[in-house]
This record gives C-alpha cells, sequence and structure tokens, in this order.
C-alpha cells in the first residue's frame, strides 16, 4: 500500500507521515509546494507519480473566522479541490478518505450529531466544508468522508498548545464554557485513515460519511482546566485562575456550534474502529510537547 495525502504541515498530515512511519506503511505527503490541488491535471501527475494505492485529503482552508472574508479561497481548497481529487480517485479505483469537521452542523442539537443529520453550517468555513462533502460523494460514492472535530496536536496551532502558551504567560485564562465538543488526538485521526484505506483495500465496501472524534464531551473551560492540571503535574506554569465565560463574551467573526459532539456509532460499526478517551490522548500529547 502506498498513501498519498495532500497536505503536508497540518496537524493531521504531520500525523500520518509519523504515524505510517511507525506502522511500516509507505506513504507521500504533499503540500502547496509540491502541488497545486486546484489543478486537475496537477493531481493526476501526483497520483502518477508517487504510484498512490490510496489517497487521504488532510489539505484545507481552515481559518475559521478569516474565511468569512475570503468565502472564494476557502470554497476553492475545501470543496473544488476535494471534488477534483475524488474524480481522480474514482477513475481509478482508489480508496479515498477525505476529512471534514463538526462546523457542517449548526450546533443547536441537545445530543451529539449522527452522520445523517441535516447539515446546517454557521458561516462560510462550515458551508465550504459541507460543499466539499456534497463534491467528494457526487464525484465518487465510494469515497469516505471522515468527519472530526477539535483537533490537536502536539504540533502547530491548537487549542492545547495555546493553552499552555498562556500558561506560561498569564496569570488568569478566560475561556469559553458554554460550547461543548469532542477533543480529538490528531495521532488517533491519522491512525484511524491509515486503518479505513487498509480495510477498504483489503476488500471492505463501506462507503460514505463516518464520524470520528475523541471519546467523551467537554466544554473549552473543562478542557483548559484538564490541560493545565496534567500542564501542573509535569511541573509546568499554569495560571493562577481560569475563568469560565460565555461566548457572547468572547464574540468572533465567524459563529462557533455550541454543540460539536459527534456520535461515532457507524466508524465502528463498519471499520471497527472505536474513539479512544480524550483525557487519555490528552496526556499522551502533553508527553510529547516539548517546554
Amino acid at each position: 500500500m502506498t498513501v498519498l495525502v495532500f497536505g503536508r504541515s497540518g496537524q493531521v498530515a504531520t500525523a500520518l507521515v509519523r504515524e505510517a512511519d511507525a506502522r511500516g506503511v509507505a506513504l507521500q505527503a504533499l503540500g502547496r509546494a509540491d502541488v497545486d490541488v486546484l489543478d486537475e491535471a496537477a493531481l493526476v501527475d501526483a497520483v502518477t507519480r508517487i504510484g498512490a494505492t490510496a489517497v487521504v485529503n488532510a489539505a484545507a482552508y481552515t481559518a475559521v473566522d478569516k474565511a468569512e472574508t475570503e468565502r472564494d479561497a476557502a470554497f476553492a481548497l475545501n470543496a473544488q479541490a476535494p471534488g477534483g481529487m475524488a474524480k481522480i480517485c474514482a477513475q481509478r479505483g482508489l480508496p479515498f478518505v477525505h476529512l471534514s469537521t463538526d462546523y457542517v452542523f449548526d450546533g443547536s442539537a441537545h445530543e451529539p450529531y449522527r452522520e445523517d443529520h441535516p447539515l446546517a453550517p454557521l458561516g462560510v468555513y462550515g458551508a465550504s466544508k459541507a460543499e466539499g462533502e456534497r463534491l467528494v460523494m457526487q464525484q465518487y460514492p465510494q469515497a469516505i468522508v471522515l468527519r472530526t472535530a477539535w483537533v490537536y496536536y502536539e504540533q502547530g496551532q491548537n487549542f492545547v498548545r495555546t493553552m499552555l502558551r498562556l500558561g506560561r504567560e498569564r496569570d488568569e485564562v478566560r475561556v469559553v464554557d458554554d460550547q461543548i465538543g469532542n477533543p480529538t488526538y490528531a495521532a488517533d485521526i491519522a491512525e484511524t485513515c491509515l486503518a479505513i484505506v487498509a480495510q477498504v483495500q483489503a476488500g471492505a465496501r463501506h462507503a460514505g460519511v463516518s464520524h470520528y472524534a475523541g471519546s467523551g464531551a467537554v466544554s473549552w473551560f473543562g478542557f483548559a482546566q484538564a490541560i493545565f492540571a496534567e500542564a501542573a503535574r509535569a511541573g509546568r506554569r499554569v495560571p493562577q485562575s481560569v475563568i469560565p465565560i460565555t461566548t457572547s463574551e468572547y464574540p468572533t467573526p465567524a459563529k462557533r456550534p455550541a454543540n460539536s459532539q459527534l456520535s461515532c456509532g457507524r466508524l465502528e460499526g463498519a471499520f471497527g474502529i472505536a474513539p479512544k478517551p480524550w483525557r487519555e490522548r490528552l496526556q499522551v500529547c502533553l508527553e510529547r510537547i516539548a517546554d
């Protein structure tokens, strides 16, 4: 199996390289400098040159707030590009996993979102990802769309690293407490992607949308408390106080879903992949982050 990953510097792409190396899986990650994902000819060339037998799309426009004023850029990378990838994989019969997000939902539900819940994105980023899902499945009904949420890793820009930085710099940190979700370690997403493409190559015929997110729900405030508790145990500096605030006290250009919980039963039933407890995986991540 030779896996081609579109995206190289993001959290999941970085984790895919690391997890593939640990498992002895041949994998090549291509970033913006390596391939223009908006050019179908360039995509075909990349698939051919790498000799890919499976493709994972981890490339995305992820600047949620900036997307509100850069709609065309968000839709190009989050919708047009994955649609082109799906078309090429369909033509060649290659397993294709496309990563999506909880932002395709409006967060008004009172329970974890199932895969078939109606989409209702609140902003441009979510709308672009929803359109990407539609184009992928239109071009390649045998593709896998894998939605995830609240992604963090030991590298890159994410909530965990931001909290550790604030803990070093401030005595008081204020964190939103009325948005809940499932913190998800990027290494687990990477492991899930590799397991899916391996099973599909081996003959598994499951396709469509599935969810993968950490097991257990928490607010951003609760997540921050857990990060600081683990950091303190490791001897890191933490703030003297962590204060819960409401979303209205921390306004952003793009609205966030109040409920980002994802139900992951379909993935477990189809591929036997169960979510891992977010608190345990946070500990693993923090152990890998150098001060």
